[in-house]
């Protein structure tokens, strides 16, 4: 760890930077293939004092929608978290690949979630993802919603573009009409 960067809640966006250099490093050498970038975890009482928002996260979360100063707290935290996204896509999107193949993010499937809709809730319905790259053929450029529909079709999806072509992911009547048509 760089000298100075603290590891508490005022570190994160120093670790954010260190941990999506790290990662792109790692896949750029052939280190890894797959990778996982988690920024705390649901319970980690965050407080994103740089964005001022010094409540912690999970807590705004629980607020109801109507808390009007905790949701303009939650879209700040989203952006900010967004810009995070954004930095790891740039990153891979300025490494070429070899042969003039394009670039890491042409070949790359970043998938950003959340693990539940709402946060007051404990939703399970609405989970926004977000798909970034061309690593699996699917059409980018674009906002879908399928509303009632599990998301494990999404990872059924996601199976099949990896030539996994397996009838369920998770629960079977989760995943029924197959996966998603997303290419």
């Amino acid at each position: 760890l760089e000298q100075g960067v603290s590891l508490d809640n005022d570190g994160i966006p120093k670790i954010s930077t260190m941990q999506a250099d790290l990662l792109v490093n790692a896949m750029a050498n052939g280190m890894a293939r797959v990778a996982t970038l988690q920024y705390t975890n649901s319970v980690g009482q965050a407080r994103m004092r740089w964005l001022d928002v010094h409540e912690d996260h999970h807590h705004l979360s629980h607020e109801p929608d109507n808390n009007a100063d905790a949701q303009e707290k939650l879209v700040k935290i989203n952006v900010w978290l967004c810009e995070q996204l954004a930095y790891l896509a740039r990153k891979l999107e300025s490494i070429p690949e070899p042969g003039g193949q394009g670039s890491m993010l042409d070949n790359t499937t970043i998938v950003w979630t959340n693990e539940l809709g709402k946060g007051n809730s404990h939703s399970l319905d609405n989970i926004p993802f977000v798909l970034l790259g061309g690593g699996l053929g699917f059409r980018t450029g674009q906002a879908m919603q399928f509303d009632n529909v599990a998301h494990n079709r999404l990872w059924l999806s996601v199976a099949h573009a990896f030539g996994h072509h397996i009838p369920v992911f998770g629960q079977e009547k989760f995943c029924e009409g197959g996966a998603l048509a997303l290419s």
